[in-house]
């Protein structure tokens, strides 16, 4: 544990993790002429991912512009980019904000602001051109790699845009009403639509479509060295298909798979790591004061129950889906946004930033036209720099595959202060949280001498029956003297 306090007393120096390498996997060469480490469970178990945004990310709204910040990005944790569809957009019933469709709107100029949704897909190995070109694309892949960082792309499997070239030359791929005309995806639930009009459901009864669609995913590993996917919807999508899929791109090289999904069977053989979106529904509503810290200790308890050892969870405060939705970390969260945010990073897991929430950003971007996140370091940029080098340098964070323990401390409110321990081996993190807007007075069951993490690395005595009072959404990372 010494070793890590030194670091933890230097938290401007970040270290370069030393990773290790499969005996089968090949090696990527970055811009620099060296190498770096397939991706592996070593590595992602003290990875921080970042969801990058690149049409909102900058004024331009390009690959360039976001590829000039692919460093900084090193100072928050980032090892793994996640990019939302990179693809071109349909052109045909092109969504607009309030629903209509890009073709109905008469004024051209008002017309020419609709670009659409990134999921409504044409091409599946096309740029969208709104970002730039191919070349600027492997740019980007590339300065990632010399970064030490890794790159997945948003895949859309679940249905495309309504003027991809499946649609003429292979109707036989999407679904049909009994007119037999192609229609948008329907909720298996209500069986009425989810009301995402501007795309066309596949339909995975056919297994050509299966062939033409791994072929697809293939090619951005094989050919543009990606490292792996972000999955939309990946539960309304067969789960044989996606295992097919993985089978056959790991004959490529080692990949990373993330499932928009909390479903415990994607996890047996195709993906890796789906969303905690439970978790974050609970973290929500406790800042909303309509659920308390124990409720969350509850769910800790039924997710240690329900998924296999090797299963983990992104944990997050925001994602694109829920800032353009239903609103701003500061909108959901308020006061309680910075305690929620350490939680994101202590919990098992991963912890994901998403284009903006490093800047405090205190807007919901749009969705279907051009915004812009704002770029001036304030609150939020240090604090997750902080919470990013501890989450890459302690072994206790390993929230992946090999994951570190995760224990319960008692205290004497459980209501409201939440407690916990992260472990293994000799390196340990400690969380105490008040999880409400009122100041709590309370013990708990700990005692030793720690270092105050977030608070300058000051010293932070326990001593047995200890009082403490904490304020409202208080909290402390220690790690033992």
């Amino acid at each position: 544990m010494k070793r890590f306090i030194i670091a933890a007393l230097a938290v401007t120096m970040l270290t370069a993790c030393k990773n290790e390498t499969s005996e089968k996997s090949v090696k990527k060469e970055d811009e620099k002429g060296k190498t770096l480490s397939p991706i592996n469970d070593s590595i992602l178990g003290q990875s921080v991912i970042y969801e990058a945004n690149i049409r909102q990310y900058s004024p331009e709204g390009t690959f360039n512009e976001f590829t000039k910040d692919i460093p900084q990005l090193k100072e928050l944790g980032v090892k793994v980019i996640w990019l939302m569809p990179v693809y071109p957009i349909s052109s045909v019933k092109r969504k607009a904000a309030d629903g209509r469709f890009a073709e109905e709107i008469e004024d051209p100029k008002e017309r020419e602001k609709i670009l659409g949704s990134y999921y409504a897909i044409s091409d599946y190995t096309g740029i969208n051109p709104e970002f730039g070109t191919l070349e600027d694309f492997q740019e980007l892949v590339k300065t990632a790699h010399g970064n030490g960082m890794y790159v997945i792309l948003d895949w859309v499997a679940n249905h495309t845009g309504w003027d991809h070239v499946w649609i003429e030359e292979h109707p036989e791929f999407y679904t049909k009403n009994e007119n037999g005309e192609i229609i948008d995806p329907i909720n298996p639930d209500t069986g009425e639509s989810w009301g995402w009009t501007d795309v066309a459901d596949l339909n995975y009864d056919n297994k050509e479509l299966w062939t033409e669609m791994r072929k697809d995913m293939r090619y951005w590993v094989e050919e543009q060295n990606i490292d792996g996917f972000r999955c939309d919807v990946a539960g309304e999508v067969p789960t044989e298909f996606w295992e097919s899929a993985v089978e056959e791109m790991k004959q490529v090289k080692p990949i990373f798979m993330l499932a928009e999904s909390e479903d415990k069977d994607l996890f047996e053989k195709a993906f890796d790591m789906g969303y905690n979106w439970e978790g974050h529904h609970i973290l929500n509503a406790i800042a909303q004061g309509k659920q308390n810290a124990k409720d969350l200790s509850d769910y800790m308890k039924k997710i240690d129950t329900t998924y296999q050892e090797d299963d983990y969870l992104m944990n997050f405060v925001t994602n694109h889906d829920e800032n353009s939705w239903n609103g701003t970390v500061n909108e959901r969260m308020g006061n309680a946004a910075e305690v929620m945010t350490a939680l994101s990073f202590t919990l098992p897991g991963m912890p994901l930033i998403y284009s903006g929430q490093e800047y405090d950003m205190q807007k919901r971007l749009r969705f279907f036209e051009k915004d812009t996140i704002p770029h001036q370091q304030n609150k939020f940029w240090p604090i997750l720099s902080k919470l990013g080098t501890l989450k890459n340098e302690s072994p206790a964070l390993d929230g992946s595959k090999t994951e570190a323990g995760y224990s319960t401390i008692k205290n004497s409110d459980e209501d409201v202060i939440f407690s916990f321990k992260r472990q293994q081996n000799d390196d340990e993190v400690i969380f105490i949280g008040n999880l409400s807007d009122r100041k709590k007075e309370f013990n708990i069951d700990l005692e030793g001498q720690f270092i105050d993490y977030m608070n300058n690395e000051k010293v932070f005595v326990i001593e047995k029956n200890q009082k403490f009072q904490f304020s409202p959404w208080e909290y402390k990372i220690l790690i033992i003297q």
